[in-house]
């Protein structure tokens, strides 16, 4: 299985959130999102999480 990234970096912030949550894609979207509303003040919704998933990428592995 191909394991996912949500990367804060990729989007504009006043924190400049340098956060990397890389998992399975469920994993990653459910931290993803509990940072989005703990950190960034998001409100939790299935459009955030929606939009998370489209976002994420998939791992690459560096030797």
């Amino acid at each position: 299985m191909t394991r996912k990234v949500a990367d804060c970096r990729r989007f504009p912030s006043v924190m400049d959130c340098s956060l990397t949550i890389s998992g399975e894609e469920e994993e990653v979207v459910r931290a993803a999102a509990e940072h989005a509303v703990s950190v960034h003040g998001h409100p939790d919704s299935l459009e955030l999480r929606s939009e998370i998933r489209e976002s994420l990428e998939d791992e690459t592995v560096t030797a």
